[in-house]
């Protein structure tokens, strides 16, 4: 028998990795429990009281824990293949840039149930899995012909060798799924054992995308990874992504720690969206990632989007990115909807809507054609008040509404996910007279039944989808035409391809035009660009409505407002990364936010002030802590403290060492850090 040292990563706070005794076979490098283990595989050690499941980063012949002190590893996972060297370093990499443990973020990156199943378990799922090889056969179907523009954006990214990113820029509806298609058919073509990865924002976008993948490469197999996968639908996927047998994999955020041994393209569809920013635990950008693991691995990648974010324009224009555009819509006759807005102030709504919305609505009913109203607030009313006292439903626990949901008769909180009943008369006076003020999606659905008792109404939102599978059948049923009206909010405004719908009305944008984010601006264009390409996607027929897309406001000499109408993005976003250079922000800048959460905010300040001050480093600018815009949720006070500093090596200089300070600070303050914020 021989001994080694295994270095063991566990999913703790501690930026430490931990020594662990093993006894094995001399001799025998793979295979069984006796063996020799390797650096990427799992361990069961004991940690504290419990026993967990800890990865392998390292081996040693001793170690500089005294002998007494040192604890046997339980079991090595030696049935499965350890994880890549290159996987390893794409988690090294996350843990160094985001300043977390590298357990941290390893750990959480595997599927839950590749930690917690016993060995007789995982050989049963790693035999199950065996009995699902594809079939080999990556020969594509119905290949549809594409335009001149289409093709060469495809074959540019079929083609490339090495690191090579693109920016596919495309109008909405022009056929970028497409391209994303038939790039990855050269793919596969030319690696037949390589590996693409397709990643989207947002879990409801899988389906649809997962169906023409399928219908396009029948004998190739897909693994999806997403977070509304049961445990063992995960681990199942996961393992066939690990052991090299799916050659497609299409995932949300998460599938970017997957791991890929043949990975040869990577494809970010919607690459503007903030989804793709994990908000809690490590707080990585799936996108960032994405570029680094193809420049890492030397292969090409492709970021695709109708409104880039300013981030990847700015590297496009300054050649970092090759920018391949797609200017017309893909499907003939197919139009770009024309962009009209309704003055409020002239045109006065009633129960939200304006006479010019209600007779465009009208005129689709008649044809059998499809509108969408788009409003991003969901609920009945945002709040609801007392006109006689002035009470208004403040959430108990956070700097927040009680959102009214009248069909379930409660008020809610969307931040704390506190309920209550509706009050029957007002708590400070009595009045029994409470009114809702505002609108939300549930509010609009009851105005639209009363107004068109005929129509066929839906509304998808996070209420109604909130049953697993719920989502894709209310997209199925806009699908088979089964919907006159659908209501909704962000769920709806990308990705989706309505062949008959030809209208879309867009409700209250006007309070992000104020907010006092930097990139309000930039969100609010890309989401009404995005909302208004759901028009017009098909072929205008005989006798049919021009797509068209009405955009309910009180500020129509908008700057924002005229680009949406000229559907302008190139000239919205130089002008905007004019002001960001003016101003000296990002992109031109590189920031971190350190976040405190206590009891007291002045303890929650206090902690703050206490950590701007205990490193200085030169060309580092820390601002003053402040309170966040959200001070308060769940009974707990928050406060923010914004690094910044014109270079990104020297900033990630001054956070290792500033992240080592505060770790040495005694306190009872939670705090964390978020390492190029998306939200200040």
């Amino acid at each position: 028998m021989a001994q080694c040292i295994l270095k063991i990563a566990l999913d703790t706070p501690l930026n430490a990795v931990f020594d662990y005794r093993w006894q094995y076979q001399d001799g025998e490098d793979s295979g069984g429990q006796g063996a020799r283990p390797q650096v990427g595989q799992l361990a069961l050690v004991p940690f504290a009281r419990r026993e967990v499941m800890g990865l392998i980063v390292g081996l040693a012949e001793h170690s500089d824990v005294p002998a007494e002190k040192l604890k046997d590893a339980l079991a090595v996972r030696h049935q499965l293949a350890p994880l890549s060297a290159q996987w390893l370093a794409l988690a090294g990499f996350a843990a160094d840039y985001y300043q977390r443990p590298l357990g941290e973020v390893a750990l959480p990156g595997l599927p839950k149930n590749l930690r917690v199943l016993t060995t007789v378990a995982l050989d049963r799922a790693i035999k199950k899995l065996g009995k699902l090889e594809d079939s080999h056969d990556h020969t594509p179907l119905n290949m549809p012909q594409l335009n001149p523009e289409q093709q060469t954006a495809a074959d540019f990214i079929g083609g490339a060798q090495g690191y090579q990113p693109a920016l596919l820029y495309g109008v909405t509806g022009s056929g970028k799924t497409e391209v994303y298609l038939q790039a990855c058919a050269q793919v596969l073509a030319r690696e037949p054992q390589g590996q693409i990865l397709i990643m989207v924002p947002e879990i409801n976008l899988t389906p649809q995308l997962e169906g023409n993948i399928r219908a396009r490469f029948p004998g190739v197999m897909l693994a999806t990874l997403h977070s509304s996968l049961s445990e063992g639908e995960r681990m199942l996927h996961w393992l066939a992504a690990h052991q090299g047998q799916a050659r497609i994999v299409l995932g949300t955020r998460l599938a970017i720690l997957s791991s890929l041994p043949k990975l040869k393209l990577i494809v970010i569809d919607e690459e503007h969206d903030p989804s793709y920013k994990q908000q809690e635990g490590l707080r990585y950008s799936a996108r960032d990632l994405a570029v680094w693991r193809a420049w890492q691995l030397k292969i090409p990648i492709v970021l695709g989007s109708a409104t880039p974010s300013l981030e990847s324009w700015h590297h496009a224009q300054g050649g970092r990115y090759k920018l391949l555009e797609l200017r017309e819509r893909a499907v003939k006759a197919a139009v770009l909807p024309a962009v009209k807005l309704v003055d409020m102030e002239r045109d006065k709504p009633r129960d939200g809507l304006t006479s010019a919305l209600v007779a465009a609505l009208k005129l689709r009913m008649e044809r059998g054609e499809q509108s969408l109203l788009f409003l991003n607030r969901r609920g009945y009313a945002p709040v609801i008040c007392c006109e006689s006292c002035g009470w208004i439903s403040d959430c108990t626990r956070c700097t927040s509404f009680m959102v009214l949901h009248k069909p379930e008769h409660r008020l809610r909180c969307h931040h704390c996910s506190l309920e209550m009943r509706i009050p029957h008369h007002c708590p400070t006076c009595g009045n029994v007279d409470l009114q809702p003020v505002g609108r939300g999606t549930q509010r609009v659905e009851e105005g639209l039944q009363a107004l068109f008792p005929e129509a066929r109404i839906l509304r998808i939102d996070a209420d109604s989808t909130r049953k697993k599978g719920s989502a894709q059948e209310a997209f199925d049923t806009v699908h088979r035409g089964e919907v006159d009206i659908l209501i909704g909010t962000q769920m709806v405004a990308k990705g989706h391809d309505f062949k008959k719908l030809t209208l879309v009305g867009i409700m209250n944008p006007d309070t992000a035009l104020f907010s006092q984010d930097y990139r309000a601006s930039e969100r609010l264009f890309a989401q009404l660009m995005q909302v208004a390409g759901r028009a017009g996607r098909a072929a205008q027929t005989e006798g049919g409505s021009a797509a068209e897309v009405l955009i309910q406001t009180r500020y129509t000499q908008h700057p924002l407002y005229s680009a949406v109408v000229n559907h302008d993005y190139d000239h919205f976003a130089t002008a905007l990364l004019e002001e960001r250079k003016q101003a000296g922000l990002p992109p031109y800048l590189f920031q971190a936010l350190l976040r405190a959460e206590a009891a007291e905010l002045a303890t929650a300040i206090e902690f703050l002030d206490i950590a701007r001050g205990c490193v200085l480093h030169p060309g580092i600018t820390i601002n003053d802590p402040i309170p966040m815009t959200m001070t308060r949720i769940h009974n707990v006070d928050r406060a923010q403290l914004l690094v910044e500093s014109p270079s990104r090596p020297n900033l990630q200089l001054f956070l290792k060492e500033w992240m080592d300070a505060l770790r040495s600070l005694k306190t009872r303050v939670k705090w964390s850090l978020e390492v190029d914020p998306l939200d200040i």
